[in-house]
């Protein structure tokens, strides 16, 4: 499916000493690669794998690596947030293999109709790649789609009073067909898993629809959502930072608003 979204070649790496999600291997394979076929850029998108990927064969072929980049340019400059988001710089490389790393959700993904030529790639791995096994692997419980992949966020913050009241997000976002998300706050206190965290220490999302439920709206979370098509944000604190920068602010008890939310939602879907 590559193809149809512009890719002329898509390598295909099938070995099974790639199958767990250990990053040396895919350094051997990605550097071989980059090297024999005479590639200069190397674009990931984000995440805890791809950045361990990035940085392993920036070691390896001596690259320059650029992190959290938004857009890409044809003269090989690429537009990236720094000082929290507050200003977007042009960053560049310097070396003659040029990696970046892309934040979730900074580009939509366009078809172009065109088809892919499939090609193998070879695997050939360093005897020190193999040294590590992967022993266990542990997946967090998860329904619905993920905070990266959603259109619709319900992130709960401090404001929802205890963790049990994170039952409140998982509803309204279970009516509306989206994910739970959660503020550094949140996570922190042990009231939600990490991988649900958005803000500058966690991940950055872009959905069509992002309900912030008890979130002050504090710059660390803003940078991690701002780029939400529609905020609304629900907080009985009239003066909550997050009503700056929300499309719809509610000020009034979400412990009272939610439930009645969800109800027009589901009776609305019929």
């Amino acid at each position: 499916s590559a193809g149809a979204y512009g890719a002329a070649t898509v390598w295909v790496a099938d070995d099974q000493r790639l199958g767990a999600p250990l990053p040396q291997p895919r350094v051997d394979v990605l550097a071989k690669l980059v090297r024999d076929e005479g590639y200069d850029t190397v674009l990931f998108a984000q995440s805890v794998l791809a950045a361990d990927v990035a940085a392993g064969l920036a070691a390896r072929l001596d690259a320059g690596l650029n992190w959290g980049l938004t857009d890409l340019s044809a003269d090989g400059t690429a537009k990236a947030p720094q000082l929290q988001d507050t200003v977007i710089v042009d960053v560049s490389w310097s070396s003659e293999v040029k990696l970046g790393m892309f934040r979730a959700g900074a580009l939509d993904a366009t078809e172009t109709g065109r088809s892919a030529e499939i090609k193998d790639a070879a695997v050939e791995l360093e005897d020190f790649s193999t040294q590590a096994e992967m022993v266990e692997q542990a997946h967090a419980e998860q329904q619905g789609p993920s905070i990266e992949d959603a259109d619709v966020i319900v992130a709960g913050g401090r404001g929802l009073g205890e963790p049990e009241k994170f039952a409140l997000a998982e509803e309204l976002a279970q009516a509306l067909g989206g994910a739970v998300a959660a503020t550094r706050a949140v996570v922190d206190a042990g009231w939600y898993p990490y991988s649900a965290q958005v803000g500058q220490t966690g991940k950055t999302v872009s959905p069509k629809l992002y309900v912030a439920l008890g979130i002050s709206g504090a710059i660390q979370h803003k940078v991690g959502m701002q780029g939400s098509n529609v905020i609304v944000a629900i907080n009985k604190d009239a003066n909550a930072p997050i009503f700056e920068f929300a499309d719809l602010g509610v000020v009034g008890d979400l412990h009272e608003i939610v439930p009645k939310l969800v109800e027009l939602v589901r009776a609305r879907k019929g």
